[in-house]
């Protein structure tokens, strides 16, 4: 308890923790919401070949200079648009072409980065620093999460049927191919966001657990949508609140946070629990009992 109030106590008083605890609310809502759609499109490898195609995006943008949103978001996408020419344009699966390109992808980044900086840098951009955010971190995660809300409010409709049945998507007019890429720009921006977060290795967990763990809850999209970016704050805040107190590094101590949560809805969700509690006999037999003596009252009311 008394690290609890260690921990406020310092939210209160030092700007960076302040500074950290934004960024990480911001990171949780929108790799819970982009997450989301991700594995209701059976997409996870791609999430985490976006999440590691970016890195020779962020170096060569350290070397030019520019803004790590621009190259980060060229290779992305670069990165999404081989994957489906390859898988298009040959005999092999769409999983074997995603390995093929984010492995290159992540192996140049490897190179340009020890090129472009220090190893402490390397490692930040791997593994995070959330403690060292700036104001351009927190503003660029703030536009970036304004961007996630605009798509998706924008998209909804449309991201809902693509995610569920593209084949009768494209019978009802709609352009599958931009919007896949459309998601895959958004998933860029947050996999960029996330950086300072939890690190690249790390932001697939992200983006990935939160919406997983929502999902062992309900079948409805908008509830799952608040809930993975809920799941995704909550471990946010408490892995940070570990890093703190615990020394932890910050992006390890979020994704065990976002595990736990996980865990803990796949033993006691009701949808999909581990383990199933025994209702008694007698509420079975109850329960049972019910719809027949309700149609029976609704076959009177009718005569």
């Amino acid at each position: 308890m008394s690290s609890v109030v260690e921990f406020f106590t310092a939210l209160s008083r030092y700007d960076f923790l302040q500074s950290a605890l934004i960024t990480a609310i911001m990171v949780g809502i929108m790799s819970g919401i982009i997450g989301s759609f991700i594995i209701l499109r059976g997409m996870s490898l791609m999430g985490d070949a976006i999440s590691h195609a970016v890195l020779p995006g962020v170096a060569v943008a350290y070397m030019l200079g520019i803004n790590v949103l621009i190259g980060a978001s060229v290779f992305g996408i670069l990165a999404a648009m081989l994957i489906g020419f390859v898988a298009a344009h040959s005999k092999i699966k769409t999983d074997t072409s995603i390995g093929v390109v984010f492995s290159a992808f992540y192996a140049l980044g490897f190179i340009l980065i020890s090129m472009a900086e220090s190893s402490t840098n390397l490692h930040h951009i791997l593994f995070g620093n959330i403690l060292a955010v700036s104001d351009s971190d927190i503003m660029t995660t703030a536009v970036v999460l304004g961007i996630v809300l605009l798509f998706v409010v924008a998209f909804y409709k449309e991201l809902l049927i693509t995610s569920f049945d593209a084949t009768y998507a494209q019978t009802y007019g709609l352009n599958v191919q931009v919007l896949h890429y459309g998601l895959m720009l958004v998933l860029t921006l947050v996999t960029v966001s996330a950086l300072q977060t939890v690190g690249i290795i790390l932001v697939v967990a992200m983006l990935i657990t939160p919406a997983a763990t929502a999902y062992l809850w309900t079948d409805k999209l908008s509830t799952m949508l608040v809930l993975s970016a809920l799941v995704g704050v909550v471990s946010s805040i408490t892995g940070l609140y570990f890093s703190y107190t615990l020394n932890w590094a910050s992006g390890p101590a979020i994704v065990l946070v976002a595990a736990g949560l996980f865990v803990v809805s796949f033993i006691f969700s009701p949808k999909q629990a581990f383990i199933k509690f025994r209702v008694p006999a007698k509420a079975k037999k109850n329960a049972r009992q019910l719809p027949v003596i309700s149609a029976q009252q609704k076959a009177k009311e009718v005569h």
